[in-house]
């Protein structure tokens, strides 16, 4: 009875649908299929591009709409529809990439459907090996005004690399919002994601909330990661998972169980079935 106001779901992928073996699990598979079959929408809100969450939207079958490049878009890839977007301001993705340039930083850009890159890096294999996407080797001059682009990106492997991505942020802090996250499957590296000014999952959201005439208590949001605070800040009832870090689980309502333990079964099995 406790999941009859709950009209939809909002999760995470990395480090809460998905663990480190990098594929949704039986628990998590059949606890879905239960609260669809309840009536209950399910969204997907992530920091990875559409096209890096097709496979799950298919496997899933979770047709609808669905938040994605950390809150810049919403969307219903199955009627090519943009409910939300927010993008980068042209003169700011030049600026980025001239600051990026400056510090000999590899920064990632991305349109609705393309991953730009400069050169191949560790960064372009993890998302042939990870994500499935293919990167768009080619020089950024005049990209700006050739592309929409809605999200970059930085992934830092070392303390060097960090301290000049952090003087890249610190140097561009009042032209973009970035968020550094770290995922299970590389719990050594930090990716920097990066947006227009006001772009967070909180915001997409409550976009996505009145497109589908929902009011923000009937949504419930599941999430493990910095980015996903505004998410859960804006949700009705907020879950953080058992490997959440420490600032999301203070925001949460509810702390589940960890992504290795089927958590998000298990906040599904308490709160929607």
């Amino acid at each position: 009875m406790q999941g009859l106001h709950y009209k939809l779901l909002v999760i995470d992928i990395d480090g809460t649908l998905i663990g480190r073996n990098k594929t949704v699990s039986d628990g998590n598979r059949a606890a879905l299929a239960k609260a669809r079959e309840r009536g209950i929408h399910v969204s997907l809100s992530t920091g990875r591009g559409i096209n890096a969450c097709l496979n799950f939207i298919d496997q899933l079958s979770l047709d609808g709409c669905h938040i994605s490049f950390d809150g810049a878009l919403v969307s219903n890839h199955s009627l090519n529809l943009e409910v939300y977007v927010r993008l980068i301001d042209k003169k700011v993705v030049r600026r980025m990439i001239e600051v990026a340039d400056l510090h000999k930083l590899n920064l990632e850009l991305y349109s609705t459907t393309r991953y730009f890159a400069k050169r191949e890096s560790w960064s372009t294999s993890a998302h042939r090996d990870f994500f499935g996407i293919e990167p768009t080797i080619l020089d950024f001059g005049g990209l700006w005004e050739r592309e929409r682009i809605l999200k970059g990106g930085m992934v830092v492997t070392s303390p060097n690399e960090a301290s000049r991505a952090k003087e890249f942020c610190d140097q561009l802090a009042d032209e973009i919002h970035f968020s550094w996250v770290r995922t299970p499957h590389y719990p050594d590296i930090d990716f920097i994601n990066i947006m227009s000014p006001g772009v967070s999952k909180g915001n997409a959201l409550k976009a996505l909330a009145s497109h589908l005439g929902f009011d923000l208590g009937e949504v419930i949001a599941v999430g493990d990661g910095t980015n996903d605070i505004s998410l859960l800040d804006a949700a009705g009832l907020a879950v953080a998972m058992g490997n959440a870090v420490d600032e999301v689980k203070a925001v949460a309502d509810h702390v589940t169980l960890d992504v290795e333990d089927n958590g998000l079964a298990a906040a599904i099995e308490t709160f929607l079935l």
